[in-house]
């Protein structure tokens, strides 16, 4: 029986659709534990048939004459996913006890304050028994990575067979838990973009979310958040249908990848200190709320609370960083996103795209407004599918086929949903468009059409950098790749194996670029500046005392985040922590200097 402990204390988030559809079956018997996005089904068993061939291993297509084929497609990929890691995970635990080498290699991978690693390096001294020690420690406390998944809870649209909707347990996101739900793994469904009560709910169908004779889950929640009192919210109402939130995986606002969801002026270190200081409160408070639940269900009550996790990620680059969250924090678990879309051996990428990220600067990457979900989407510049986008709005056929419509989420024009990224909505809204053209000026009809037509076919861009890495083909109108990376990646500029990556972030190698890298907490701050700056100068409605009240707010907030920064920074620590201080100093004279409008009286 292995050891409980994780073997490292990070992990890799999800990103897009294929970027970590396969981490898992490439980590995971290193004991890194990473997340697979299960939304696309097409995308899963695509991926499903590539690694049964690859691995030699029976395979069945599951076609969308299958009934139920979203959750079966999942479901199936899943249990191959877990077959291949638990085949690698013993091949590595029997290379590690055959090669010195190969151990020494991996203990060099591993966290500094780390029993395991004194463990192997205490028995890597040993003479002739080495082998068999190696082989009895290795059983006990190596670990393979968990095989998560990750839900988008607004990706859960309406589906429909023949003009007639279907039953909600049919959308999206309800036939992907579904599809996780009936897997063999024992691991985590990560919820992210907020919460869907309706899917909250679906989850008291499966009883692997329930506690088992031992008081034991086999399928844990993760809860993706951006503050505390949206964990006690969204905690309190799964506890009260007997669910217990395994994890609060809170994340950089806009600091991160993907889509950026901003809170309110609210900066990372006040929230994790939040989190630190009342814990012990979540836990408690929570737990006898789920007591209850359970015990109206007449189900297995634990005698105490389940563990609760606190992870974070978002923009961390160093091994520094890496310690100071751990340490000042507590936190269980840091995740290492964007920097890995630079490791082969981790990431499903194709190479021109990785090329293009490895030469990325900062004037490269930007918060867009591609995503058809109208949330701000983290993206670089120069990527296969802004040119390709970019030809059809040139030639005058703007817009996305929409072959997979999961962004289809718009009741604009019907019941069955149109996605914004669609040339049959952007059509519509152009020509609209171009009957008001006469009442605007040029600049503003240039503007308005801008905003029409820049969204982007999301589910095909974010899905083929995984086709053309492995060589399947791809169908229907060219859309590109489409990548998220957060601004973090301006400071890695290359390549790198796996094993230089994880050194990397124990403090052990950098891999990092010669360009000067702002603290983490410091680039959110000014992000955050910019973020306020960039809204209060696009604001092009009339004003209202509301707005006025919350930009007011946000900027307090910040000044707030500031003051807290300059306490835990204190400057006599260290040479980085004055470097922080001046740079914290600055922002503050920028956010000093930003003009909240007033209200001019009739």
């Amino acid at each position: 029986m292995a050891s409980s402990h994780p073997t490292h204390n990070f992990h890799i988030p999800v990103m897009g659709l294929a970027y970590t559809i396969d981490s898992p079956i490439r980590v995971a018997q290193y004991g890194i534990s990473s997340v697979i996005s299960i939304i696309d089904d097409e995308l899963v068993e695509k991926m499903n048939a590539f690694y049964s061939n690859k691995f030699n291993l029976p395979y069945k297509e599951i076609t969308k004459k299958a009934h139920d084929y979203r959750a079966e497609r999942i479901t199936s990929y899943l249990n191959l996913a877990d077959t291949i890691v638990k085949d690698k995970f013993s091949k590595f635990k029997a290379e590690l006890s055959e090669s010195k080498l190969a151990l020494e290699n991996f203990i060099s991978t591993l966290p500094h304050k780390s029993d395991f690693k004194e463990g192997l390096s205490n028995l890597l001294q040993e003479g002739a028994a080495f082998k068999d020690h190696i082989k009895a420690y290795l059983e006990t406390h190596l670990k393979a990575g968990d095989i998560d998944v990750n839900i988008m809870t607004k990706v859960d649209k309406d589906n429909f067979e023949k003009g007639e909707q279907l039953p909600t347990a049919f959308n999206d996101a309800h036939a992907s838990l579904r599809g996780f739900a009936n897997s063999n793994l024992s691991s985590s469904v990560v919820l992210s973009a907020g919460m869907n009560p309706r899917l909250y709910s679906y989850f008291e169908n499966f009883k692997d979310f329930f506690p088992d004779a031992n008081g034991q889950l086999k399928k844990k929640i993760i809860l993706k958040v951006s503050d505390y009192r949206s964990a006690t919210i969204q905690g309190k109402f799964l506890a009260k249908k007997g669910l217990w939130v395994s994890e609060y995986r809170i994340e950089s606002g806009l600091n991160c990848g993907g889509h950026a969801f901003a809170t309110e002026g609210f900066l990372l270190g006040p929230i994790l200190e939040e989190f630190k200081t009342k814990k012990s409160e979540l836990i408690n408070d929570t737990y006898e709320v789920y007591v209850k639940s359970l015990s109206q269900k007449e189900l297995v009550i634990p005698e105490q609370p389940l563990e609760l996790k606190i992870t974070i990620q978002g923009g961390v680059g160093t091994a520094d960083e890496q310690s100071f969250l751990l340490d000042n924090y507590n936190v269980d678990s840091v995740g290492w996103g964007t920097p890995f879309l630079l490791v082969p051996e981790a990431t499903s990428v194709d190479k021109v795209t990785r090329d293009l990220l490895a030469n990325a600067k900062e004037k490269d990457l930007y918060l867009s407004g591609i995503s058809p979900l109208g949330v701000p989407f983290n993206t670089i510049k120069g990527t296969s599918n802004e040119f390709h986008k970019q030809k059809r709005i040139d030639n005058d056929k703007a817009g996305s086929s929409c072959p997979k419509k999961l962004l289809a989420l718009s009741k604009a024009f019907g019941a069955e949903g149109i996605c914004t990224a669609s040339k049959k909505y952007q059509d519509i809204k152009l020509e609209a468009l171009e009957s008001e053209k006469a009442d605007l000026s040029s600049k503003a009809y240039a503007n308005a059409k801008a905003k029409i037509t820049e969204k982007a076919c999301l589910c095909v861009g974010l899905a083929n950098a995984s086709y053309l890495e492995n060589e399947i083909s791809i169908k229907g109108q060219e859309q590109g790749v489409v990548i998220c990376p957060g601004p973090n990646l301006a400071y890695f500029d290359k390549e790198v194996s796996l094993f230089e990556m994880m050194k990397h972030i124990n403090g052990n190698a950098s891999v990092l670029s010669k360009v000067k890298r702002p603290n983490m907490f410091v680039k959110e701050l000014k992000m955050y500046i910019d973020y306020l700056k960039n809204e209060i100068e696009t604001m092009s409605e009339d004003l209202s005392a509301k707005q006025i009240k919350k930009w007011n707010a946000f900027k307090a907030h910040l000044f707030d985040g500031i003051a807290y920064y300059q306490d835990v920074f204190t400057a006599s620590v260290s040479s980085e922590y004055k470097t922080i201080q001046e740079e914290l100093q600055i922002n503050k004279e920028e956010l000093i200097a930003v003009k909240i409008p007033e209200l001019e009286l009739a």
